[in-house]
């Protein structure tokens, strides 16, 4: 039997009075309905590389949770910055968004003017993972582990040539920061991407090269090159074999790139956090989690907060890298 109280017949009133006014408000209405229409993400990249790669997983994913179209719009140009400024310059409605790298943060460092403010202008959603770097060096290079390397470039200074997916790209980063710690001279050689550097890196004419670990693992599973570690505090479950720097004694050494999906400031706070809030899951879902893992990232998540903070640390920590070695980029 129910018992109808007067407690409980005001608080029903008051309820379908709120529920009314609800659906009687157009504003409310429409921010309740997000998505109502496709998500447009853009990835500052050609496509088939590690951002559009991540970028397509996520996305799948976020359209069959959302309910709604999320398509992938490649913009490459400038080291990400073209793509960059137009998620910056977007509509703040939640119906643009886009997935940057490490370049991102390190743009704020070698670009003196760029044409958006990455404190004013962007707003961080969520860090998808990380992909720490992995060294690999040419099979006939008269040194197979970390400390044989430093210990030859050290007693060769100019001898050793690295290469790199391009100036400023954290493949040459890590590198610079990596002759910081450990008081080495050897010679950048920049590359228009990583396929190129491979090539050459195979070939002989470079000894040296740093990359996502999903560019070479395979390579170093068949025999092309020797991989000799791996620029992070722990080994990754797609190179098991291959230990970090730090276990062969360069302590501190890390560095990698990274994914995460970036909005234009002033995008509805509500908005930006089921978005992280559905990354996070994503990343956690056995079939994602095993996916990135394979390509060398490892899966984070984690709110926009959390991953504002990292923005700072990372601009912090490659402009003080760019500094120190005097980094230019034309």
């Amino acid at each position: 039997m129910t018992i109808d109280h007067p407690t409980r017949r005001r608080f029903n009133g008051t309820l379908l009075a709120g529920s009314a006014a609800l659906i009687a408000a157009p504003g409310v209405r429409a921010q309740a309905a997000w998505p109502s229409k496709p998500i447009r993400m853009i990835v500052p990249y050609t496509p088939g590389g590690f951002t559009d790669v991540t970028a397509r997983l996520i996305s799948q994913k976020l359209q069959e949770r959302l309910g709604q179209t999320v398509t992938i719009d490649n913009k490459p140009g400038a080291n990400s910055i073209i793509g960059v400024d137009l998620i910056a310059k977007a509509p703040p409605d939640g119906y643009t968004m886009g997935v940057v790298i490490a370049a991102y943060a390190a743009n704020t460092s070698l670009y003196p003017k760029l044409p958006y403010d990455p404190k004013k202008d962007l707003a961080a959603v969520s860090l998808i993972g990380i992909s720490p770097l992995i060294a690999a060096v040419n099979n006939d290079a008269p040194f197979k582990t970390g400390p044989e390397l430093i210990a030859y470039a050290r007693a060769h200074p100019g001898k050793v040539s690295f290469g790199s997916s391009g100036g400023g790209s954290a493949a040459h980063l890590t590198t610079e920061y990596l002759k910081a710690l450990t008081n080495t001279f050897m010679v950048h050689i920049p590359y228009r991407g990583a396929a190129p550097a491979l090539t050459d890196l195979m070939g002989g004419q470079i000894q040296l090269f740093f990359d996502a670990a999903s560019g070479l693992i395979n390579p170093g599973k068949t025999g092309k090159v020797r991989l000799i570690g791996v620029a992070s505090d722990r080994r990754l479950p797609a190179a098991p074999d291959v230990p970090t720097f730090i276990e062969q004694g360069i302590a501190n050494f890390t560095g990698s790139t990274w994914a995460g999906i970036l909005a234009p400031a002033g995008t509805p706070k509500d908005i930006v956090r089921r978005v992280a809030d559905e990354v996070a899951r994503i990343v956690r879902m056995d079939d994602v989690k095993a996916r990135l893992e394979g390509m060398g990232t490892i899966p984070v998540g984690g709110t926009p907060e959390e991953f504002a903070t990292f923005i700072g640390a990372e601009t912090a920590k490659w402009g003080q890298v760019i500094r120190n070695a005097k980094v230019t980029v034309e």
